[in-house]
């Protein structure tokens, strides 16, 4: 059993991580290490008694990850012009073209090198493999503990439901928004029909062309979905999530100091806004409301290249890094 000594270890460590906070990144990199050193230990333990069996599970995992990289490429560039004939083509909207196109741009290169035998281009593919092996892994890490937070549902007393604002289209609440509003409502309603009187907390300001704050038109929608105005907050002065959660944060901490609440957003960005959270000391979790499918990898995306620049230091300076030593290597 001591091949899985260093899965057990993340494993712990994933567990402390998330009782003492769930809103952070490093529990992604702990879940990505526990299940790597798990499918670790189960080879070596198959090794010592069936070899044969183990080196057929090592081949069946290459070939499988080989054929997921051709499936996911053409997911992708599917994904991206069907967001491009919905949604228009703004950069956010290419996002998941761009990343399948450039999977199948690597796999070429490497194909290319292995053929012509060009030092040059062998090189140049060492250090793009290096470097986006690195990015990679950390949107691993970011997509499957995204995933496993929005699994988890909050517990016990609620003071506030806050809801995020995302923009309003012809200054009305667009299907994007009302989802938010929506959750936010059943959230709301779930927590009274409990015994507890929560506030709602609609958080989101005017925008050059809209002719009302966003959080006065959140506030109407609810209202007139069935929320009693009385019980409804309207914060109006945000331009940003990270603005939303600080002003939201405020006018809670007025109320109540010692307040909880519940952050509702789309379920693409719930993980995102639970780090920005934590970062501006909000005192709750954060929900995801339903995206339309084809909307949600792009969406993941952008808010995996959100999180990977806010610790750009870091991250350029280890690709940085790894280019060197691709390039060393090349030279060697």
């Amino acid at each position: 059993m001591i091949v899985f000594v260093p899965a057990g270890i993340f494993l712990l460590a994933l567990v402390v991580g998330m009782l003492h906070d769930r809103r952070r990144l490093r529990n992604g990199f702990y879940l990505v290490f526990a299940l790597f050193f798990a499918l670790v230990g189960v080879m070596l333990k198959a090794g010592q008694k069936h070899p044969a069996l183990a080196a057929g599970i090592a081949a069946g995992l290459l070939l499988l990850a080989l054929l997921s990289a051709l499936v996911l490429a053409w997911f992708l560039v599917r994904n991206g012009l069907t967001m491009v004939r919905k949604e228009g083509r703004s950069p956010a909207n290419l996002l998941s073209l761009l990343a399948g196109l450039g999977m199948i741009g690597l796999g070429a290169m490497l194909v290319a090198s292995l053929v012509t035998g060009s030092r040059a281009l062998g090189t140049v593919t060492v250090v793009a493999v290096l470097v986006v092996g690195y990015v990679s892994f950390l949107f691993t890490c970011f997509l499957l503990y995204a995933l496993l937070y929005g699994w988890f549902k909050p517990r016990g007393r609620i003071d506030f439901v806050v809801v995020l604002g995302s923009g309003l289209i012809r200054n009305k609440v667009p299907p994007l928004l009302a989802s938010r509003l929506d959750k936010g409502r059943r959230v709301y309603e779930s927590q009274v029909a409990a015994g507890g009187s929560p506030m709602m907390l609609t958080s989101g300001g005017q925008g050059p062309d809209e002719d009302r704050p966003e959080g006065q038109a959140m506030a109407e929608y609810l209202v007139e979905a069935g929320v009693p105005a009385d019980r409804i907050v309207q914060e109006t002065q945000s331009r940003t999530t990270e603005e939303n959660l600080a002003f939201s944060g405020a006018l809670m901490r007025d109320v109540d100091p010692g307040y909880r609440c519940v952050v509702v957003t789309n379920n693409y960005h719930a993980f995102r806004a639970a780090l920005m959270a934590r970062k501006t000391g909000i005192n709750g979790q954060v929900v995801g409301s339903r995206t339309a499918r084809y909307f949600w990898p792009s969406a993941i995306i952008r808010e995996f290249a959100a999180v990977f620049m806010q610790h750009k230091v870091v991250n350029f300076g280890m690709c940085a890094l790894l280019a060197l030593m691709g390039s060393l290597t090349g030279l060697a």
